[in-house]
């Protein structure tokens, strides 16, 4: 069985694509702008803007509150930054975590936000990282697309895009899962979409 995987999304972000990627260099900006999840973040090693630093990041996911430890990789040229990650609490489950936001110029007021993360599970029983792409992004309709790119769907799934839509509802939420799917063989068992 597969125990690597890359699973990502795209935001299209009213915003240029030079700016977003300075933010994600100055990462200490990122908790006033970005969602509820995101509780903190703090130098380790080196300073905000340099590659190489290494920073720790406090998140909230559910009712877990959590950290990583992570060291920058910045491509200039291509606005990509890259968190490797070094401690913290998902690497109870993975090996390697690595998450990766670039930045492309859409038009002239709108850019294109990739989202990856590649991971390698520590054994097959433990799941895709879908959960963490959340943090990843400050979506304001709270609903995640997730493209798969690579891992063990696709011994049966050409494409794989599960939906995640959440609506608050009384004191709790409503997740609307859906998939978008194309088999590779009509032998697959067909996915259906489900409300939890």
């Amino acid at each position: 069985m597969v125990l690597h995987g890359k699973i990502g999304t795209e935001i299209e972000i009213k915003a240029p694509a030079d700016k977003l990627y300075n933010m994600f260099k100055s990462a200490h900006l990122i908790p006033n702008i970005s969602n509820t999840h995101i509780k903190g973040v703090d130098v380790h090693e080196g300073d905000w803007e340099t590659h190489g630093s290494v920073k720790i990041w406090k998140y909230e996911l559910g009712d877990h509150v959590g950290i990583f430890k992570e060291q920058v990789e910045l491509d200039d040229e291509n606005k990509a930054a890259t968190l490797k990650g070094l401690e913290g609490e998902v690497f109870k489950y993975y090996k390697s975590f690595k998450g990766v936001y670039k930045f492309t110029q859409k038009d002239e007021g709108t850019c294109i936000a990739n989202l990856w993360i590649e991971y390698e599970k520590l054994n097959e029983n433990v799941e895709a990282p879908d959960r963490y792409v959340g943090l990843m992004s400050n979506n304001e309709n709270k609903s995640i697309t997730l493209n798969g790119l690579e891992g063990d769907v696709f011994q049966y799934y050409k494409s794989f895009k599960p939906v995640y839509q959440f609506t608050q509802k009384n004191e709790g939420n409503i997740a609307k899962l859906s998939t978008e799917y194309e088999k590779l063989t009509e032998d697959v068992a067909v996915r259906t979409n489900t409300s939890v």
